[in-house]
């Protein structure tokens, strides 16, 4: 789920797939909670787009709930493993920033704050009018965020060993707060019977915009943004709708 190839991890999408399965995140519980803000303002929303789909976790999870379904990613490996999540699903290759699919839905999705890769607010404002323009004129914008800069904990350490798919993977993060970005370094440790055990390290810079920021790009692609922090622990969803669509 990224807007840079840079980071490995993207290109080893089945340990990124394995890993975030094997702890448990809890793909249905936040498909769950988008539906209810998409189904709020848009009842008959029947068509969605997951852009910066990743692996198609939460695209799995939520196409059974639409007539129609799409994903987007700019990494082809993420791509790789959606497909055999989502198989017979359309999935495109595309930056959030400029892809064109040539068609609209009433919703278009953005998860586990894939935006916060972007580099600029010029970035920002670019992508959110592209997912702007893939939606109907009642359609729906749901974005997960990164954290903004009152709410990031720099020195923080996240460490997780899982086993699954006959292999375990252990994962140990510390991100630091650099100028107006996050820098998390993440090394990883794969082990597994045919394979021995194999190590690496990820850089992810992500930028730290703050709520107004966000709420500015909105607005200046035609949304009026409402902000949710939700019930689960995390940065909180952005939901955009057009003037005179249902509040």
């Amino acid at each position: 789920m990224t807007t840079s190839t840079d980071t490995l991890i993207y290109r080893r999408a089945d340990v990124y797939h394995d890993f975030y399965q094997g702890r448990g995140k809890d793909y249905r519980g936040e498909a769950a909670a988008v539906l209810a803000l998409v189904r709020e303002r848009a009842p008959g929303a029947s068509s969605l787009l997951d852009v910066a789909c990743g692996t198609g976790a939460h695209l799995r999870e939520l196409s059974g709930s639409f007539a129609e379904a799409a994903g987007v990613d700019l990494s082809p490996e993420m791509l790789a493993v959606a497909a055999r999540n989502n198989p017979g699903l359309p999935l495109h290759q595309g930056d959030m920033r400029d892809f064109r699919l040539g068609r609209r839905f009433s919703a278009v999705t953005c998860m586990f704050s894939s935006i916060g890769y972007l580099r600029s607010t010029a970035d920002l404002r670019q992508a959110v009018r592209n997912l702007a323009a893939h939606l109907t004129p009642d359609g729906v914008l749901v974005v997960e965020p990164w954290w903004f800069p009152d709410t990031f904990l720099t020195g923080w350490v996240g460490a997780d060993v899982v086993t699954t798919g006959g292999r375990t993977i252990s994962r140990v993060s510390h991100s630091v707060r650099e100028g107006s970005a996050s820098r998390m370094e993440v090394h990883y440790t794969v082990a597994a019977p045919e394979t021995g055990i194999e190590h690496f390290t990820d850089t992810h810079v992500m930028s730290l915009f703050d709520r107004g920021t966000y709420e500015a790009a909105f607005r200046e692609a035609g949304l009026e943004p409402h902000y949710t922090k939700g019930e689960a622990a995390g940065p909180g969803i952005f939901v955009g709708t057009r003037e005179g669509a249902r509040a």
